[in-house]
């Protein structure tokens, strides 16, 4: 996922859309207005916030973005919409009709279009299979093991199958020199208290990469920090990246859990001063990396490597 830089004129004109999705039913949230100066800084290079900015009609929009910025554009009405708490009908009515005027038709707002008419079940069926957490089933089922093994996969996240295997080559990693990118990656598991692959409770090894993109970013495991790994993991990932953004907006900005285990309820998150922007750059960071480490990353050659070759080797920027 690339993210555009548009020009400062068209800044203006999606700044003007995004206040008013933001604003759709009166007050604009404290994230929301986090989201939106950050993009104005990070994406448009315009510091300060943007003052009063007047409505803009559909067409007027329409006649000065188009084409992927276009689309860019919509996902970040998305963001903004979901920044404080859940969409509102007003603000997915207001997207809906700056998407139309700018033809933009994207799988993300048909998915959006059945939570909005209630319909639950479709609503996450679509979601999970749009997202990282179906293409984590498919990764695992491809590259690691056939339908027996991954039905397995799923009992050991229920506490019903191990696989001491496996976990014992993760364990290993507590071996490694400490500067190396397994021993980071088991402090991570340990230190949080997270079960391994093959432990109890513990994901698909397929699933390992989120963790790694933890580790190799220099990301923590708190609310704040996952949505910078969730910027970051739809930088480099090539299928479906944006509902890796919606996937944590969801569940750390509107308070809406998308993941397979309980967290807390955590709204606005990116309202904490500078996340925003962090999260900007996590998404600019995974995108210029040069694997996707979603799609069979084989990631055991790297373990033993100092963590820095490691995000070197990748393609991964400093923060």
């Amino acid at each position: 996922m690339q993210l555009i830089h548009p020009s400062p004129e068209q800044g203006l004109l999606g700044a003007r859309a995004l206040r008013m999705v933001a604003g759709a039913d009166g007050a604009v949230g404290p994230a929301a207005q986090a989201v939106m100066d950050a993009a104005r800084h990070v994406l448009v290079g315009l510091d300060g916030p943007a003052g009063d900015l007047p409505p803009i009609a559909p067409a007027e929009l329409a006649a000065g973005i188009s084409g992927p910025l276009a689309e860019q554009l919509v996902q970040g009405m998305l963001v903004v919409g979901f920044a404080d708490g859940p969409l509102s009908d007003a603000a997915f009515a207001r997207i809906g009709e700056f998407a139309a005027a700018m033809h933009v038709d994207m799988p993300a707002l048909h998915t959006m279009q059945k939570m909005m008419e209630h319909h639950a079940t479709l609503f996450k069926l679509d979601f999970m299979r749009h997202s990282q957490i179906g293409g984590m089933m498919a990764d695992q089922y491809r590259h690691h093991d056939g339908i027996v093994d991954l039905a397995k996969d799923i009992l050991n996240m229920q506490d019903l199958v191990e696989n001491p295997a496996l976990a014992t080559r993760f364990i290993a990693f507590g071996d490694l020199p400490e500067n190396t990118l397994g021993y980071a990656f088991f402090r991570h598991y340990r230190d949080n208290g997270f079960a391994f692959p093959g432990e109890k409770h513990g994901f698909p090894v397929a699933g390992a990469y989120h963790d790694f993109a933890h580790v190799l970013g220099g990301y923590h495991a708190t609310p704040a920090e996952e949505m910078l790994v969730g910027g970051l993991v739809a930088g480099f990932r090539r299928t479906n990246p944006f509902y890796v953004i919606l996937f944590v907006q969801l569940t750390f900005g509107a308070g809406m859990n998308m993941t397979p285990v309980p967290q807390p309820t955590t709204r606005s998150v990116l309202a904490e001063p500078g996340l925003a922007e962090r999260f900007f750059r996590s998404v600019e960071r995974g995108g210029a990396m040069n694997t996707d480490l979603s799609d069979g990353w084989d990631f055991w050659p790297l373990a033993p490597l100092p963590i820095d070759e490691a995000r070197a080797r990748l393609g991964l920027p400093r923060e």
